[in-house]
């Protein structure tokens, strides 16, 4: 089945605007080719996905828009289009723009799941942004519009008050409520989309802070990895998940601070300070209702964003071999 008509058009508007629009510098984030290369040979396949070693060798469309995020950064083109290619011919849906969630090598079908997942589709989304400009390449740029508009049609809701982004599809807009994870929300992507297209990312942008700020539980203020969102200002741990802030809130400061965004996570900072101070790890994580903590400390990627947040050159455990762990500590060494 074909994309739907509106989305169509939707998208052929968003792309000429978006190849009139100028390049801001929080869109020329760079890396060291060097320290690409090293992820590049650990995670990247000759045929362009990248594998996701802490999960059984999967791939998914969270992997691909950061592999594709650092390409870009590190000016790789050649590993860029690879990724892009593959992302395209395996993940991208036949029904509208937007990437199935997950693909698992050797099964029948590798790719069961059409679920998306909507902080990939955003990855995915502002890396053929930046590539597109970068290189002179209106195809990505048209990609990249496509799939803003998917999302912005299918996952930017207004429920309860609020502007909300749908971490998917399918089985986050509840009769009661809207569960939202606020690690979704790539703010250094929302921000340059704001850019072109104010009046869909600017009220996302708005709430999605407004959110934040008052995802502040238990004694130390922090937000959970996923959230209920039940009317104006009620914002509640997720039912049915465990009410921590850990492997996927540790996103949460990343994107902050690449957006200039660190007082919204001065929560978190106040947190870790004090651990700090008090000579003790900074945990995996912590269930922010009970106050209970991993027996096990950051990663040393993540441990690299916490020591970003603080202006510290905090000790961390060695090199990360884990993709997660790793992929965090590059997008935390992106730069303008």
């Amino acid at each position: 089945m074909g994309f739907e008509r509106r989305a169509i058009l939707t998208a052929l508007a968003f792309a000429l605007t978006t190849g009139c629009a100028r390049a801001r510098p929080s869109d020329g984030l760079m890396l060291d080719p060097t320290l690409w290369q090293g992820y590049k040979t650990r995670f990247l396949t000759p045929e362009g996905r990248i594998v996701d070693n802490g999960n059984g060798g999967v791939s998914h469309s969270e992997g691909q828009g950061y592999g594709m995020a650092l390409a870009q950064a590190a000016g790789d083109a050649a590993a860029f289009e690879g990724m892009a290619r593959w992302t395209a011919q395996t993940l991208l849906r036949k029904d509208v723009a937007l990437h199935s969630w997950r693909y698992t090598p050797g099964r029948a079908d590798p790719v069961a799941d059409p679920n998306n997942a909507t902080d990939g589709d955003l990855l995915i989304a502002w890396a053929l942004l930046m590539a597109g400009r970068r290189w002179g390449k209106p195809d990505y740029l048209q990609q990249s519009a496509a799939i803003r508009g998917a999302v912005a049609q299918k996952l930017i809701v207004q429920r309860h008050g609020f502007t909300l982004l749908l971490p998917g599809l399918v089985g986050f807009a509840k009769a009661d409520r809207v569960i939202v994870n606020p690690s979704y929300y790539v703010w250094p992507a929302i921000d340059a989309f704001a850019r072109l297209e104010p009046r869909i990312w600017g009220p996302l942008a708005a709430d999605g802070m407004n959110i934040l700020k008052a995802a502040r539980f238990g004694p130390s203020g922090l937000p959970a990895d996923w959230l209920d969102i039940k009317g104006k200002g009620v914002v509640e741990p997720a039912e049915g998940r465990d009410p921590v802030f850990g492997f996927e809130g540790i996103r949460v400061p990343l994107y902050c601070l690449m957006s200039g965004r660190r007082g919204a996570c001065d929560a978190i900072a106040r947190y870790w300070l004090a651990l700090v101070r008090a000579g003790k790890p900074l945990p995996a994580w912590v269930n922010v209702v009970t106050g209970e903590t991993a027996p096990y400390a950051l990663s040393a990627g993540a441990t690299a964003i916490a020591g970003r947040l603080l202006n510290r050159n905090l000790p961390a455990g060695g090199v990360d071999q884990d993709y997660y762990a790793a992929t965090l500590g590059l997008m935390n060494q992106m730069r303008i």
